[in-house]
């Protein structure tokens, strides 16, 4: 059985979470303030957290930075009332995985967390398959509909950081240090032009693509 945690200060979302996710069949733990879901989150072993950012005590960007400070790698999936560009970008440059903006559809983020949880890739396999396509990184080979197509280095590096991050939202910010490395001086428009030329190498149909998807105002994010 899955352990999510909820850190939710509104007692009667909290509750919702809490009974949606329980008749589901996840075990589930609540917290209604940053200190206790803090230690929550470092002790009780959760396999997912749901965390709001306006928290008292500890802000959920607190929260999301003392995790990944401690090595934990769980996915976190942001609540915020916030919908400019700048909270939720920050959100997930500081580690948490993808964002529900309220008010949201409770199915919607239980589709989320179910994504989440049953990805059992691991990070260490060596041949990634999605639709029609396969990335081999022992040979480092692409290859779409049987046929090899050649990826330039960016775009292999691209393409490898998508897969190892399938369903989360990354942020331009987080590629380009992924990708291109924080010591190299890149623009967010070398992530777009990369991502434009990769899309025409991967998708059917570039302009309407199926795997990686642009999410307005923060980034993209990879659906297999």
């Amino acid at each position: 059985m899955s352990k999510i945690l909820v850190i939710e200060d509104d007692f009667a979302l909290q509750r919702g979470l809490k009974d949606s996710f329980s008749d589901e069949g996840y075990e589930v733990l609540v917290a209604g303030d940053g200190e206790t879901g803090l230690d929550l989150a470092l002790s009780a072993s959760p396999d997912l957290v749901i965390l709001d950012i306006m928290l008292p005590k500890f802000n959920g960007y607190e929260i999301c930075k003392a995790i990944r400070m401690e090595g934990y790698e769980y996915p976190i999936v942001m609540l915020t009332a916030k919908e400019e560009e700048s909270d939720i970008v920050r959100g997930l440059d500081l580690g948490a995985d993808d964002y529900v903006t309220k008010p949201f559809n409770i199915r919607e983020l239980a589709a989320r967390v179910r994504s989440f949880l049953r990805r059992h890739r691991s990070t260490d396999e060596t041949v990634f398959r999605f639709g029609n396509c396969e990335l081999n990184r022992e040979s480092r080979q692409f290859s779409k509909a049987g046929d090899a197509i050649t990826l330039t280095s960016k775009e292999y590096q691209l393409l490898e950081h998508f897969l190892e991050n399938e369903g989360k939202a990354l942020t331009r910010t987080n590629i380009m240090n992924k990708v291109w490395g924080s010591s190299i001086v890149v623009t967010q428009r070398s992530v777009d032009r990369c991502v434009t030329t990769l899309r025409a190498k991967v998708e059917d149909e570039p302009s309407q693509p199926r795997h990686i998807k642009t999410i307005r105002d923060v980034g993209y994010r990879f659906e297999v």
